[in-house]
């Protein structure tokens, strides 16, 4: 990211090309607070170590996983057969009492069983958002948008935090911890996590590892994204794959941010990106996030 503000234009070329070409981008020199991410990894670990019916009070049936936690063995991957293998507590953005998008973005969830967790979580949260919206104004660069396109239409999105757990993996697991799948949201932003395991399909439907190294950040295009610039930035199947014999025993933490729209904006292809070579794909199809959103959120099983 130092890169950012030294050289912008050769930042947001080079970002913009790696999305183009993989819908995935690794960013070194971050910039995040390592002591900010760490005190919200470790809050985090506390509490997925809590008892299992203590962890459960923190769960709210019907509500697609907004907020607080997800149990194990819930979510799935669209059209998978098994559920994925993993745990995971959302934290999204704290608005102000009587705000309209509240009726769409629910109230944070807080473990008062970890002490530190509301504000380390909420740093964490806080740090994440504002760099996504620096990795916007690339795109919207490389685009050719303007580079302020990005900046009232997620000032309020409805962007959360996942804090994920992935527990040691039994040989006779049914299931992989994550199955392929592509992100919702706008773009995603991912720590890297302590264990190996993250692969995006190549364009020849080739699987490849994704090791970033420390320090960096992993940052994915989402359908959401996808959407609007009509594929010209593709939305990349992924997945998490189990460890090695060796690293079975081993539990997997990882902390992506899905950054996503304001609730009430209109996603619709940019005229920009059609072309008589690519027409659009979603004439007459406008939709807002927020009713996106919910379509997939059915889809994958947590509504």
């Amino acid at each position: 990211m130092s890169r950012h503000d030294t050289d912008f234009q050769g930042f947001s070329d080079a970002l913009g090309a790696s999305f183009k070409r993989y819908g995935f981008a690794v960013v070194s020199d971050h910039g995040l607070d390592e002591a900010v991410i760490r005190a919200a990894i470790e809050d985090a670990k506390a509490f997925f170590d809590l008892p299992e019916a203590v962890k459960r009070a923190y769960h709210q049936p019907g509500t697609g996983g907004a907020r607080g936690l997800t149990p194990f063995g819930i979510e799935a991957a669209k059209d998978a057969a098994a559920v994925d293998l993993k745990e995971f507590w959302h934290t999204g953005r704290e608005l102000p009492a009587g705000h309209p998008y509240r009726q769409s973005m629910r109230d944070n969830l807080w473990p008062t069983e970890v002490p530190g967790f509301r504000a380390h979580v909420y740093a964490m949260y806080e740090a994440l958002d504002a760099l996504g919206r620096k990795i916007l104004r690339a795109i919207a660069r490389f685009m050719d948008l303007g580079d302020d396109f990005f900046e009232d239409k997620v000032d309020l999105g409805n962007s959360v935090l996942r804090m994920l757990h992935y527990p040691p993996v039994p040989a006779d697991a049914p299931g992989v911890r994550a199955g392929a799948h592509e992100d919702i949201n706008v773009i995603t932003l991912l720590l890297g996590a302590e264990e190996a395991g993250l692969q995006l399909k190549d364009a020849d439907g080739q699987w490849l590892d994704i090791a970033p190294p420390p320090g960096a950040l992993v940052v994915n295009i989402g359908d959401m994204l996808q959407r609007l610039t009509n594929h010209v930035l593709p939305s990349t199947t992924h997945r998490v794959v189990n460890p090695a014999p060796e690293r079975r025993g081993f539990a997997r933490y990882s902390t992506p941010f899905f950054l996503h729209f304001n609730p009430d904006y209109v996603i619709e292809t940019l005229p920009s990106t059609i072309t008589p070579e690519r027409p659009d794909q979603y004439a007459g199809k406008a939709i807002t996030a927020d009713g996106f959103l919910m379509e997939r959120l059915k889809e994958i099983r947590l509504l």
